[in-house]
């Protein structure tokens, strides 16, 4: 058996395990177009006699971790035929991709979960969700007077980026896009844009959507103040007599959309949506800025981790009075450490997505409450999100 990258002329072997693992089929047009943009060195295989076994693929990607972008290994398409199933072939290959990731700086990896249990067993937890929302064009926002002005498809990609990231770098968790994935991912022939610019000239706001079925389809709503918000609004709400509604997807779990509607009586749902993990504990806390606390306090950190040994063990985690830390290995007996956790609970407390009191209430974060209470005072209060698929 071995583990290695594909080979350019191995495009075939690894679509066919595609399309048959996520039942698709790829027309000879398109499968020109995917074989012009094949990126062998990204996708890992299992081999058994020359034989791809199972696969996935490992995007270099950035995530935005306290308003900066930090290299993140994305990781997509896993997939494997059905006759090589439960025989920890994925397994195998999760283990050698935490240790490529490792040895190249990446210091955290997310991934959407085919199932939430299969990955949690490898050290992924959720860390984000999203909400969706249907809207009848009679539950719209009011339109308002607005001192600006939208202009639709019109925009240069560096506004509608600009925008973005700064939006985007506000969370935990969202993608640092380059031009390459706004082109590939984000934007296709048929989606329009508008952009909210205040009375300075100043963009302030966009809009990604489709109209469809009577129906706007909005992929991104992004906007830096409640002028914009409005502004962008009052322009969908002129669509009232083309449509008979809207639909929202992937907005972040704090958007108060519904509350800010005449009638909040609308369609709306919460999912859980991507998973994220610490690759690298010691990097990813030496490198995160705590709250001030004063006077240095040091703990001890028991952390499991089965899959990345680097992880695993008991460690002295220090922070200064400038909010710098320290996690150095501690000779103490992991029965004896003042806090104990698994590497997702770790990565679910470190992104914001819960906090340490919470985790220890239900027993994900375990020991001495002095410890935990310290841990609450030295973790900023955070939002995560990701308004991206891969």
């Amino acid at each position: 058996m071995e583990i290695r990258q594909l080979q350019a002329d191995e495009f075939e072997a690894g679509l066919r395990l595609s399309e048959y693992a996520f039942q698709y089929k790829v027309s000879a047009e398109d499968r020109v177009e995917k074989k012009k943009k094949f990126k062998p060195e990204r996708v890992w295989g299992i081999f058994e006699d020359g034989e791809l076994g199972a696969q996935l693929t490992l995007l270099p990607l950035h995530l935005y971790v306290q308003g900066k972008a930090i290299p993140m290994g994305g990781i997509a398409g896993v997939s494997t035929w059905p006759e090589n199933r439960r025989q920890g072939l994925v397994a195998k290959l999760l283990t050698h991709t935490l240790q490529t990731m490792n040895d190249s700086g990446q210091v955290l990896s997310c991934l959407h979960p085919f199932l939430i249990p299969f990955y949690r067993k490898f050290g992924w937890e959720l860390y984000c969700e999203y909400k969706s929302y249907n809207i009848p064009v009679a539950k719209f926002p009011l339109k308002t007077e607005i001192q600006g002005s939208v202009r639709r498809d019109y925009a240069e990609l560096e506004v509608l980026e600009h925008l973005y990231s700064q939006f985007a770098s506000a969370y935990n968790g969202t993608l640092a896009r380059d031009q390459e994935w706004w082109r590939n991912n984000v934007l296709d022939e048929d989606m329009h844009h508008c952009v909210f610019y205040a009375e300075s000239g100043e963009p302030e706001g966009y809009v990604l959507y489709k109209i469809a079925n009577k129906e706007l389809v909005i992929d991104e709503f992004v906007y830096l103040n409640e002028t914009a918000r409005r502004g962008l609004w009052t322009f969908l709400g002129n669509h009232d007599s083309m449509v008979a509604g809207a639909s929202l997807k992937l907005v972040p779990s704090d958007d108060m959309l519904p509350f800010l509607l005449p009638d909040p009586r609308i369609k709306q749902e919460s999912y859980p949506y991507f998973m994220a993990r610490i690759v690298n504990a010691k990097s990813f806390v030496e490198n995160f800025v705590f709250n001030n606390g004063g006077a240095v306090r040091s703990w001890t950190l028991s952390l499991e981790d089965k899959h990345a040994p680097w992880n695993n063990g008991v460690w002295n985690w220090t922070v200064n009075a400038r909010g710098e830390a320290s996690l150095e290995q501690a000779d103490t007996e992991v029965s004896q450490a003042d806090l104990s956790c698994n590497i997702g609970t770790l990565t679910a407390l470190m992104l914001g997505y819960k906090r340490p009191a919470d985790l220890h209430r239900h027993g994900l974060l375990t020991g001495n409450p002095e410890a935990v209470d310290w841990l609450e005072q030295m973790l900023p209060q955070a939002k995560t999100a990701l308004i991206d698929f891969f």
